[in-house]
């Protein structure tokens, strides 16, 4: 399954410029893409992407003045989020879930662009190893 979400087109007539609010309305921001990522998980996906690259449990979706980060690497818009998984079950979890209905009040609310489809076969890259960090005593150290 593949979810896109887009930026709404800019309606700021020529020579004019628009405020920044009204520039701003209408953008995805990263806490829509991490809405419809952890929806997809829940929803049973058993691998998500964005934009081709691989997410895993320890992956960060922020935000860095105007550029959505995946794992420090900047994306633009629009946004394509590959789940994989048994097609028939994510379809019918994701479908009427919180981020399904939270999106398509953004559509509609603000003309971003939203939609999901079913493809064949959509791949994704191998996840990478994690390097986790932990603290711990040194030698000596706490007696």
């Amino acid at each position: 399954m593949v979810v896109t979400l887009a930026d709404a087109p800019r309606e700021t007539p020529p020579g004019h410029s628009a405020p920044a609010r009204a520039a701003d309305r209408g953008r995805v921001y990263d806490q829509d893409l991490q809405v419809l990522v952890n929806g997809l998980w829940a929803a049973g996906a058993q691998a998500v992407g964005i934009n081709g690259r691989r997410l895993t449990p320890t992956t960060a979706i922020r935000t860095a003045g105007e550029a959505i980060l995946v794992d420090y690497r900047p994306l633009g818009s629009p946004y394509e989020v590959t789940a994989l998984g048994d097609p028939g079950r994510l379809r019918d979890a994701f479908t009427g879930s919180a981020a399904d209905r939270r999106l398509a009040a953004l559509k509609e609310r603000l003309g971003i662009g939203y939609g999901i489809r079913g493809e064949d076969e959509v791949r994704l890259p191998a996840a990478g190893t994690p390097r986790l960090r932990y603290a711990a005593p040194r030698d000596g150290a706490g007696r």
